[in-house]
């Protein structure tokens, strides 16, 4: 990570790059805002730390000059102590965090490190948007929360890899998409992608689904016919709703996942197989190892990396876009008016996107007008008057925080140190819990 230091005071410059160079960063140094600029046309910077008040050139214009350069690069304010008035205003010109003198080394060091992470995940999500652009998906990933924006992360690191991927997930969050998202994305791309839903298929059916089965194994086989391991060889194989699977065919598949081969139904042979195993489900597989209703082995064995997708509930920040996606995929000119999208913004969605969907195409289907209004909302959301009392007692504790932290931030101006105090905690405390609820200020 290459980083820009920016002061016009030599003993504060040089204290911050040799405290950074320490930290493994390539650092670059410069007195005053010319000089600044001269560095930066020069050489890739990932982060500007630059003093507010200097000769020659504020830090506001530094910044503003830096940002029309690479309106991408990451920016931090020094400033004096207790001036959030400044801190305000430097965030509005587009600094992504500030700081108060005297600099507190290890603080520095930690947001540092906290906008290293944002980075390489802006990196990998750039990646994946571009992958998506260059080859169609069947659905496009609307969205650009900061649990979205992990999630594709993971999905980026996680696709070249041969490793089996477990996706987690509550009803309608798309866990089949993110799935053909990380076959699209890896080097089994050309190869095919098969699912199959371990809901829909009947227990005596299943071994011959998975493994195929050959002329006269059974009553009704009048031809040999492969399973799906077959089917998808060279690709993927999908399995969703994995929690699904009988336990007498779960021993049967943990063998086919060790040995890598299967043996047809009524045949001999072992087949040698070479897929790539993604599974789904929407249920706690940990707690059905507990209970005895899923083998812990074939736990491990599926749960190599696993991929948790956030509930609509958890990503509202969400909402406009996939409203856009749904209305631009049904080529509808509709637009929701300002009091039926605060509406929508307060329902829960217990079927998350999918539903989200389906009340888009009811809305736009009935209503009268290309303006949606209140009275054009099913009724379930229309007359929905609050959180939903479901869930269990974490769920409900986090959602209540999360509103209390956004309550703070909007209360601040998203000043971060003004909320902090405002809820009786440090600043360090806030951004941890900002971070583990994925809140971030909307654009």
């Amino acid at each position: 990570m290459n980083i820009l230091i920016v002061d016009d005071e030599e003993l504060q410059r040089t204290m911050l790059q040799g405290f950074l160079e320490k930290q493994g960063y390539r650092v670059f140094a410069a007195a005053d805002g010319p000089e600044a600029l001269q560095l930066f046309m020069a050489h890739p910077m990932d982060l500007v730390l630059l003093d507010h008040r200097m000769p020659m050139m504020s830090g506001d214009e530094l910044l503003a000059k830096i940002k029309k350069i690479n309106p991408m690069v990451r920016a931090m304010m020094i400033t004096a102590f207790g001036a959030v008035d400044t801190a305000v205003r430097v965030m509005q010109l587009g600094a992504d965090d500030f700081l108060e003198k005297p600099v507190d080394l290890e603080l520095l060091l930690d947001k540092i490190r906290q906008l290293e992470e944002k980075i390489m995940v802006d990196q990998d999500v750039n990646h994946v948007e571009e992958a998506m652009n260059m080859d169609e998906l069947p659905v496009r990933i609307a969205g650009d929360s900061a649990a979205m924006k992990e999630l594709l992360s993971m999905v980026r690191r996680a696709a070249p890899t041969p490793w089996t991927v477990l996706i987690r997930g509550e009803t309608g969050t798309g866990k089949e998409l993110i799935a053909r998202l990380i076959h699209r994305l890896s080097p089994r791309k050309e190869g095919p992608f098969i699912e199959l839903n371990c809901a829909a298929i009947p227990e005596n059916l299943f071994e011959s689904e998975l493994f195929g089965h050959e002329k006269g194994a059974f009553t009704g086989a009048t031809a040999r016919r492969r399973g799906v391991f077959e089917q998808a060889a060279g690709g993927t194989l999908f399995l969703d709703e994995a929690g699904e699977l009988p336990l007498a065919m779960q021993a049967k598949l943990l063998r086919a996942l060790q040995e890598k081969t299967i043996t047809r139904i009524g045949g001999e042979q072992p087949l040698a197989v070479d897929v790539r195993i993604i599974a789904a489900t929407n249920r706690d597989l940990k707690k059905m190892v507990d209970e005895g209703d899923f083998r812990e082995d074939l736990y491990f064995r599926l749960n190599v990396i696993e991929l948790e997708l956030p509930p609509l509930r958890r990503r509202k920040e969400d909402l406009p876009a996939l409203v856009d996606f749904f209305l631009e995929r049904y080529n509808s000119r509709a637009v929701f008016d300002n009091e039926a999208m605060t509406q929508l913004a307060k329902y829960d969605y217990p079927g998350n996107i999918r539903e989200l969907e389906h009340i888009i195409q009811r809305t736009i289907t009935l209503a009268r007008s290309a303006t949606i209004t209140m009275r054009d909302l099913p009724a379930e959301v229309r007359n929905f008057r609050g959180r939903q009392q479901t869930g269990n007692l974490n769920e409900r504790l986090a959602e209540l925080e999360r509103q209390l932290l956004l309550d703070a931030l909007e209360a601040a101006d998203w000043v971060q140190t003004r909320a902090a105090a405002a809820l009786g905690i440090s600043e360090r405390v806030l951004r941890y819990r900002m971070s583990r609820l994925g809140i971030t200020r909307k654009k």
